[in-house]
């Protein structure tokens, strides 16, 4: 591991990363890889036509007009774009593998710097659960923790109402402009006070049902922990749990009647090695030694910001076809990929961009590809 050297991206530097990142079929994880094999995302930008055409499609990049456009959208509601690297970026999130790119934040800044604890839980909670819920916030974030939750119904916004003193950090599904729900608006504002309003999608876009995972993952990337207060067997609630195990995160979950099907998601995450809690000392007992302990940036997360000389080299079209033999819609393991091909690693991650970029790649976690 090495330390964590922050960055400032330049006005141009950070448009340019917000062309990449809005482009289809460019997602965290493939942003990354772009930037650091070309150098830059501006340079990037430059290939991404030729290499989506050589995986199979047409690709179009957002123009420099239609970011300028949203970039000043987001001055006039107060939205600041942070990127993956500076200083301002909140640091356990920085640590996971699909950290957004860029993070739209409303609101004090600097709460994204404080330790975080994740709150989360039913949206059709019970009384008691959101009496626990607002309970365990405010003791929590008297004892100096952020509360992190998605600004739904029932237990996320019962959390983010008993932080308001103290500070809260609302990751929202959609655009700054499109909260949802949406009679949540004005506890939005109300937190911008002395928390903050964080969001990866473009101003304007309405959360669809896919992107609740893809806020959870953030909800559980910025924080210590996930206190989960009241959730059901197959909940948003136990995605963001599993995230949080995925990101090596504490998971924490408070029992409940197992004749109460809004408690069976948590008394099975108890069941599976949850620290149960019954108050917010037992999450400060397992947080508190691990605050003296700063993350670190691993080396394989560190972006290019400036060009780089050397050119990167070009897939092979053999390569790319024997690949899409090879693959399936099970994932695989790029280096499984390496010793089936014999081929030169450079090649390969080239062969699978242009895969990716073309909408025929997918990609996982721990290094793994699948055919779409």
């Amino acid at each position: 591991m090495s330390g964590f050297h922050p960055v400032r991206l330049s006005d141009e530097q950070r448009m340019d990363w917000l062309r990449l990142i809005r482009t289809e079929n460019v997602g965290p994880r493939t942003f990354r890889m772009l930037i650091n094999q070309f150098g830059g995302a501006k340079r990037a930008i430059e290939r991404l036509p030729d290499l989506a055409r050589r995986g199979g499609r047409a690709l179009n990049v957002i123009s420099r007009e239609e970011a300028a456009k949203e970039i000043s959208a987001a001055g006039k509601l107060g939205v600041k774009y942070i990127g993956l690297g500076e200083i301002e970026y909140p640091a356990l999130l920085r640590e996971t593998e699909d950290a957004p790119p860029l993070l739209a934040v409303r609101g004090d800044i600097e709460a994204l710097a404080k330790p975080a604890i994740a709150m989360v839980g039913s949206r059709n909670a019970s009384m008691a659960g959101t009496r626990l819920a607002g309970t365990l916030a405010r003791e929590l974030g008297e004892a100096g923790f952020v509360v992190v939750s998605g600004l739904a119904r029932g237990i996320d916004s019962a959390s983010h109402r008993a932080s308001l003193s103290n500070g809260t950090i609302a990751v929202l599904a959609g655009g700054h402009d499109k909260p949802y729900p949406p009679e949540h608006e004005s506890l939005l504002q109300d937190l911008l006070a002395k928390g903050a309003a964080v969001s990866e999608m473009p101003l304007g876009w309405e959360p669809r049902a896919r992107d609740f995972p893809r806020r959870n993952r953030i909800i559980a990337g910025i924080a210590m922990g996930v206190v989960v207060v009241e959730a059901a067997e197959r909940s948003g609630s136990l995605i963001t749990a599993r995230m949080a195990l995925e990101a090596n995160r504490e998971v924490f979950a408070v029992p409940g009647s197992p004749a109460d099907p809004r408690a069976s998601g948590t008394n099975q995450l108890l069941r599976r090695g949850a620290t149960l809690v019954t108050s917010a000392t037992d999450v400060i007992e397992v947080l508190a030694p691990m605050l003296d302990k700063p993350p670190v940036m691993r080396e394989t997360e560190t972006l290019k910001i400036s060009a780089a000389e050397a050119e990167p080299p070009l897939s092979d079209d053999a390569l790319r076809t024997r690949l899409q033999d090879l693959l399936g819609p099970s994932p695989v393991s790029v280096d499984d990929l390496l010793r089936e091909t014999n081929a030169p690693a450079g090649a390969m991650q080239m062969a699978l961009l242009e895969l990716e970029l073309a909408g025929r790649l997918e990609r996982h976690g721990g290094g793994m590809v699948s055919l779409l």
